[in-house]
Order: C-alpha cells, then structure tokens, then sequence
C-alpha cells in the first residue's frame, strides 16, 4: 500500500512538473490570456474556488473583469461573467466554443460516446439526438398534444398537496416537484409512471440516483485537473458513477424490453416517445441510431431524465421559498391569479400568458437561482481571440451565469427578490437575452426548454391559486435556510418544507 501511494506522488509530481513546463516555457506564461489570479505552483488556482465556486468566481471577476483566465491544475480556464462576454462565448464564437470539456468521469459505461450533452454538434449522432427532440419531444405541436398530459400531472399533484392539508402534515416542496417531473416524463415517454407521489420510496431512490450522477459530474476531479492522472481515477468516481448508471440503466432496460415484447406480440403501438424512438433507431438512413442501438438508448433515455426532472423541480422548490419569505409578492401572484383566474378551479396553459406577474416571479428565480449555475463546461477546438485576448486551444471555457444575474450593471439591488423589475423591461430566457440564460444559449441551448417553460408555469399557478401556504411552526421563527446546495444543481441545502391549506 506505501508503495502504490509512493508511485501515486511520484506521478502526481511529474504530471505538475510537464504542466509547468508546459505553461511556462511553450506557451510563454499567461501569453495574452484574459487577465485573472496569479496561478500557484502546481495547483493553480484551485483554493480561490471555495465551496461555491459560482460566487467565488463572480468575486474574482469584479476584480479581474468580465473575460477571466485561471489555471485549475494543469487546466486552463476561461470564465465569462458578463452578458456581453457570454455573447462573445454563445453567440459570435458558438462555432469555436461549442465542444464540451469532458469530465473524465463521464467516460463510465461510456457515456461520452452516446450522451446528448457530451458529444461534439458536429458528431451526426448528436445532429440526430438533437432532431428526434425537437420533431418528437419538445415540437411544439407535440406539447400541444400532451397538454392534457399534463395537465393530469398536475392535477394529481393538487389532490396530493389537499390530502397532506388535511391531515395537517407539511409539504416537501421539492419531492413533490420532483415526482410530478419524473410522471410526467415517465408517461411522455414510456406511458406509465415511475413514482407514486405518496411513495416516499420510489421516488426517492430515483431522486437519489438522479443527484449521484449530478453530483459525480460537478465534483472536482484530480482526472480533469490533472488529465495524465486519468487513467488511475483517483477519487475512484468513475467507478462510482458506473454504479448509478447500471441502476438507471437496469429501468430503462425493463421498459425497453416490455416494449419489445408488446410489439412482437402485435399489440398496438402507444405512440409514445418510446415508440418513436424504437422506430427511429431502425431507419436505415444514416441518421446515427444504428451502431450500439441498446446502449444509446439507455444514454438518450438517461440524458432526458436526468436534465429533465431535477432541474425543473429545483427551480420550483426556489420559488416557493422566495415566496414564503417574501410575502408581499405571494399576495400580488395570488391576487393577479384571482383577478385573471377567478373562481375557476383548473388552470390551463393558455391563461399562462395573461398571469404577468407569474412570468416575472419565474424569471426572478432563474436570475437568483439559476439551475446550473456555471452552465456546462465548453471547450475551445481551435485558439479564439476574445476581446483582444486568446482563448487558447484546448481551454475550458465556463459561463457565469449566476454572476450575471447579479451584476449590479444590469440589476439594481441585485442579492433581492424583486420579480417586479420584470414588469418593467421585455426579457425572456429562451436565450435570446444575454443577461437571463438558465438554460444557455447557441446550439448547446437546452433542448428541453421549451417543456420546462410550460410546467414550472403551470405548477407555480396551480399551488398558489388552490392553496394558501405557510411554515411550519419550527421555521417559521427562523425563517426558510436559503443556503446553497452546490456540486451539481444548484438547490436548497435543507429541503422546502411548508403548510398548505385549501382555498
């Protein structure tokens, strides 16, 4: 055992000693790279990152500026933390800028090969991912399809909550958010449900194997800062993920196969996105469904929940917790609600448009609490001048935008939760607006926009117009921990509990 952890310095202080080399006498120093903190010797700037990395960077920014260079490890990296710079990054370089920098432990079961989020857009089986999505999944004539879909979702959501009323038992906002979420993509795609809102169980190892993998991707890794270390997989993540993988993987495989069977026996199709997909992946057309057809649809499969469920399901757990601790805007959603909605019991999406108010407190969420908040890393395929600097060719390029929601350029009063400043100016996220990105911009925008869009929307109008909210009497004297869970989405440290009454 001294041996291995004898060979495993050793290594450890050759691969720092060439990354030296390598930064200081081939590349010349910091070379008209962005400006930024002065590297230290063998770990760069790895202790200015802290705990959270996204305010740590926003920090070194203010005083650095918006276009910033730091090496983490033997890694260059570039961080934009302005809407202009993030323009530059998503919009005039998306070309240059749109490879990803691929964490080491995404390799597991190689999930970098097949995965939606990893591939480079020139791979043809990403052009075809990326299409069967857009025709298939989040078109817009297929949501419309699905309206009633989901709006059965959200309705046994409701009937939930007024059950827990009743028995005077507190809500786990987030739990709840995440079981609708995961129904609602289960029976999109495969027809049938994953979870059971009052099962604490199922959906709970499903939220967990979701998380693993979220947190596993964002972990800093000694195989990404120190590529030549790789091979050891020191931290031993890559095997750790391997676990989660075959446990999601064990699922899909059960629907897959049930589906298989059903067509072999002649039954009806479901027309679900499973069946689109099953055909999909036939078609003789080069189109990229062909080679491995299991395993890429299990990482297909695996891509849709994962950025699917927990994401939407964070973001309604923040707003809800804005609310309840500001109380004065909860009363001028529920009042616009009454004003728009009146005694109608059910919401539908088309009075979505007339709730302004609504809109504005969805958008003030994604500008505090943006769901990741660095996006994920890009690469540069090719050295990029930005602003007069170089981004040089093989550097990871992050976004900041959680930093840009709170530059004081753009906002005023920026750390406050004020969805009125929305009232006032045309914005949306849908990646247009360069000061509002949670879900990106460019070709690498988030497929799944557009679905998201609609549910956070409809579930936010539904619990605030069927129930009056409040805490339980623990927290309330403290008032909701609005602290941060970092490493993967960016959620609540302590889960949202709150009291429902019916209205």
């Amino acid at each position: 055992m001294e041996l291995f952890h004898l060979y495993t310095l050793f290594v450890i202080l050759t691969a720092s000693f060439l990354c030296l080399l390598r930064t200081f006498v081939f590349t010349g120093g910091r070379r008209n790279l962005p400006p930024g903190p002065y590297p230290l010797p063998l770990i760069g700037n790895l202790l200015d990152l802290g705990s959270h990395p996204h305010r740590s960077l926003a920090r070194l920014a203010a005083r650095h500026g918006p276009l910033m260079a730091l090496r983490l490890g033997a890694v260059t990296t570039v961080v934009a933390s302005s809407a202009d710079a993030a323009r530059d990054v998503l919009q005039r370089h998306d070309a240059a800028l749109s490879a990803r920098s691929v964490p080491d432990v995404t390799r597991a079961c190689a999930y970098d090969e097949h995965s939606m989020g990893w591939l480079p857009p020139e791979s043809p089986r990403w052009r075809a991912m990326r299409k069967v999505c857009s025709a298939e999944l989040f078109a817009p004539r297929r949501l419309d399809a699905h309206q009633s879909l989901r709006r059965d979702k959200v309705e046994r959501l409701v009937s939930h909550v007024a059950r827990l009323a009743r028995e005077g038992a507190p809500v786990d906002v987030g739990r709840v958010a995440f079981t609708t979420m995961l129904n609602l993509l289960s029976c999109t795609i495969f027809s049938t449900d994953l979870a059971d809102l009052g099962d604490r169980g199922a959906s709970g190892v499903f939220k967990a194997v979701i998380e693993e993998f979220t947190v596993a991707v964002a972990v800093p890794n000694a195989s990404d800062l120190f590529p030549v270390l790789a091979p050891l997989d020191l931290q031993r993540l890559r095997t750790r993920l391997e676990k989660v993988f075959k446990r999601l993987h064990a699922i899909f495989d059960e629907q897959i196969e049930q589906r298989l069977q059903e067509r072999a026996a002649g039954e009806d199709p479901k027309n679900d996105f499973l069946d689109s997909l099953l055909d999909y992946r036939g078609a003789e057309d080069g189109r990229g469904f062909n080679e491995y057809p299991q395993l890429i649809l299990r990482i297909f499969l695996q891509d849709l929940f994962s950025a699917g469920s927990d994401t939407s399901a964070t973001t309604i757990e923040w707003m809800m917790a804005e609310l309840l601790q500001n109380l004065s805007s909860m009363v001028k959603a529920k009042d616009e609600l009454k004003q728009v909605i009146g005694s109608k019991q059910e919401i539908e999406e088309s009075d979505i448009s007339q709730l302004k108010y609504l809109q504005a407190i969805v958008k003030e969420t994604f500008r505090l609490h943006p769901p990741a908040p660095l996006l994920l890393p890009r690469q540069a395929e090719a050295a990029t001048e930005i602003r007069g600097y170089t981004v040089p060719r093989g550097a990871r390029v992050l976004v900041n935008v959680w930093a840009i929601g709170q530059d004081p350029e753009l906002w005023s009063e920026p750390e406050k939760f004020m969805p009125e400043r929305f009232l006032e100016k045309e914005m949306d996220f849908r990646g247009k607006n360069f000061e509002l990105l949670p879900f990106g911009s460019g070709r690498r925008i988030c497929p799944g926009m557009p679905l998201a869009d609609r549910m956070v929307h409809l579930i936010l109008a539904n619990l605030l117009h069927r129930f009056e909210w409040g805490l339980p009497a623990d927290i309330e004297m403290t008032g909701v921990d609005m602290s941060e869970k970092v490493w993967g989405i960016l959620g609540l440290a302590t889960p949202l509990q709150a009291i429902a009454k019916p209205i």
